[in-house]
């Protein structure tokens, strides 16, 4: 076989068929462009890294403004302990007092009096210390704590808003500003309580995925 011969596969290509046996070839020192391997190429990596909600947004540490919720939940524990701890011995004092006025008489109307406060007392001494039971338990679970959580404190703080606005404008109406300095930090402590985990960064820390 001579290596002139138009159809030698070793010889060389007539002028103007370029070689490859039919497919194009990218000029000599240029890369190729297209598929590698029947793949497409992938797409060049974002230099911005990833975008807030997407795939790789898994967020490692705590906010910080869940953070700040969670010292509040602390401290206003320690606030609702003393408080019912204070009305539990108040009410104490009251039934003690019942007590005391039984001796005067089966029909002193002090007795009843004094009965009812003491029951009224003790109650909302128990309400104190059940709610700050509440709030420790929220400040705890916050580290693992899901959806379940972050809604019970929305609700948590969203009264606390309420009750504490309540309590600003019957401080305003006395005019001291002494008066309106502990219902402003509660009302302070409440919206940030409220808010913090329901801002995006506070949905994303409860919705992460736990391994």
């Amino acid at each position: 076989m001579s290596f002139g011969e138009p159809n030698n596969p070793y010889g060389q290509p007539p002028q103007g068929q370029q070689p490859g046996y039919g497919y194009p070839q990218a000029p000599q020192g240029v890369p190729q462009q297209g598929n590698y391997g029947g793949y497409p190429p992938a797409p060049p990596a974002s230099p911005y890294g990833a975008y807030p909600g997407g795939p790789g947004m898994v967020p490692q540490t705590m906010p910080g403004l869940l953070t700040t919720a969670r010292v509040f939940l602390y401290l206003i524990s320690a606030v609702q302990i003393i408080g019912g701890l204070i009305w539990l011995y108040i009410g104490a004092v009251a039934s003690d007092a019942s007590d005391l006025s039984s001796t005067y008489g089966e029909d002193n109307p002090f007795e009843s009096l004094a009965s009812a406060a003491a029951g009224v007392l003790i109650i909302v001494g128990l309400i104190f210390l059940g709610l700050a039971a509440l709030s420790i338990t929220l400040g705890v679970k916050f580290g693992n704590g899901g959806q379940g959580i972050r809604i019970t404190t929305i609700v948590y703080g969203a009264l606390g808003t309420v009750v504490g606005a309540l309590y600003l404008f019957a401080a305003l109406d006395t005019g001291l500003a002494s008066a309106m300095i502990f219902p402003l930090i509660w009302v302070v402590f409440a919206v940030i309580i409220t808010i913090a985990p329901a801002v995006s960064s506070g949905s994303a820390w409860f919705s992460r995925p736990r391994y």
